[in-house]
């Protein structure tokens, strides 16, 4: 009985003791309706089905079975069927919001939105809950004043939702509606002034707009009254810094930096932005240590790589390193770091770093010719020329239209032999990378 709603058993009434001739009527449909509900159980729907008919053979005005032959026919897929025995359901038991449900799924599941709407705007009667249902069927008919309206009963009745509001601005994006939307955000401001999600959202819409007055005076207004609000300092530090108040923009950079409210991709583009203002006014890098060393965490590789990228263009290239490296521990298939890391360790001449480095990348990536090349390189450095002939020579086969990188290790291999009295050999490569040189 689990597989019928409880409000059909009054319907048939199973369990009463037959009085008359129609016992042995009653006894059949009883047998055969649990039939069809045994072979549905074990999803032979086929059979259900044909169980489902002889009932309403014996009893055409019953509405249970209906509704079980349109919900076996959905399952065969069969939804001309199904919407069919369905609405005999609800014509015989039109407040019935179990068949009203079944007949709905069959639209959606056809994606015939106008019947679908149909049946919703009934089931809203009974449950308020189709009511994001109903704006939805509305969105994708694109009966966008329809949807608009229900969305503002719903926001009245229930309160603000991420996902109302999601399909609201995709309305208002659809229809080119942007100064609907500003209202419509400024309305939610004035009548929920406590409300910090509220001005944020009208602080973007305003910068989407290129109103940055608005947007700033919406900004101050927030921290008017809400002081303690870390979220508003996202905008207020552009806004501070664009009028040049560099000691306001500061402070609010901090504050982001520091918030746990605050998630890290934004904090990270704040740190960039952060960065690429002291590489601007470098009076000001005390002020990005201080921030920085609160950005900095054990899962985000990102912050230490933002400022690796500002030390390595001060020329700071060991402090670039330094950096590069925590990045690498949080994040160690970062090949782009990988490669920054091994030619910084060639470049400050910590060749046995770079030997050990490339030849540990070497085992996650075979295939890549850079690492064999560092690697050669960092071995000729310490002297390790045989050693470095096999890395280099390696490297070679895997080189592919890079002509560049070619020469690269034609000069390194000509190096090698050199340093081996190979001078044969030596003269061959070093004249294949001046060939490849010119032809660049």
């Amino acid at each position: 009985m689990i597989f019928i709603p409880r409000m059909t058993y009054a319907q048939v009434d199973f369990n009463k003791t037959p009085d008359d001739d129609l016992g042995d009527v009653e006894d059949k449909k009883q047998e055969l309706f649990f039939e069809a509900l045994k072979q549905k159980g074990i999803e032979n729907y086929d059979r259900a089905v044909i169980a489902l008919l002889k009932c309403i053979d014996i009893d055409k005005n019953e509405s249970v079975f209906y509704y079980e032959l349109g919900k076996n026919y959905f399952k065969l897929k069969n939804f001309g069927a199904a919407e069919e025995a369905l609405n005999k359901a609800v014509k015989l038991q039109p407040d019935n919001e179990w068949y009203l449900d079944e007949l709905y799924s069959i639209y959606k599941e056809q994606n015939d939105l106008t019947k679908a709407i149909k049946t919703v705007k009934q089931l809203v009667q009974y449950h308020p809950d189709y009511k994001e249902d109903l704006a939805m069927l509305y969105f994708k008919s694109k009966k966008y004043n329809d949807a608009l309206k229900v969305l503002d009963e719903l926001d009245n009745e229930q309160g603000i939702t991420p996902t109302r509001d999601l399909m609201r601005n995709q309305i208002y994006s659809a229809t080119g509606r942007k100064k609907d939307q500003i209202e419509n955000l400024e309305t939610r401001v004035d009548n929920n002034p406590d409300e910090e999600s509220n001005y944020l959202s009208l602080i973007y819409r305003y910068s989407e707009n290129n109103n940055k007055e608005k947007a700033f005076e919406t900004a101050k207004k927030l921290l008017e009254n809400k002081p303690n609000s870390q979220l508003v300092h996202l905008a207020l530090y552009k806004f501070y810094l664009e009028e040049n108040n560099t000691e306001q923009a500061l402070v609010s950079m901090k504050i982001v930096i520091k918030s746990p409210q605050i998630n890290p991709d934004a904090k990270m583009m704040v740190l960039s932005d952060f960065v690429k203002f002291v590489g601007e006014n470098p009076e000001y890098e005390q002020d990005l240590v201080e921030a920085t060393s609160f950005a900095l965490d054990d899962t985000n590789d990102k912050s230490y790589i933002e400022l690796a990228q500002y030390y390595l263009t001060k020329g700071d290239k060991t402090k670039a390193l330094e950096y590069y490296n925590e990045a690498l521990k949080i994040d160690s298939e970062n090949y782009s770091v990988l490669k920054n890391v091994l030619l910084l360790e060639i470049d400050l001449e910590h060749f046995e770093a770079a030997v050990t480095k490339s030849e540990n990348a070497l085992l996650k990536y075979p295939s890549q010719p850079l690492l064999y090349l560092l690697n050669g390189v960092a071995k000729n450095k310490l002297g390790k020329y045989k050693q470095a002939i096999e890395a280099l020579e390696t490297g070679l086969d895997y080189v592919i239209d890079d002509t560049k990188m070619e020469g690269d290790f034609y000069k390194q291999l000509s190096l090698s032999h050199n340093a081996l009295n190979n001078t044969s050999k030596a003269k061959l490569f070093s004249e294949k990378a001046k060939q490849l040189e010119s032809t660049n």
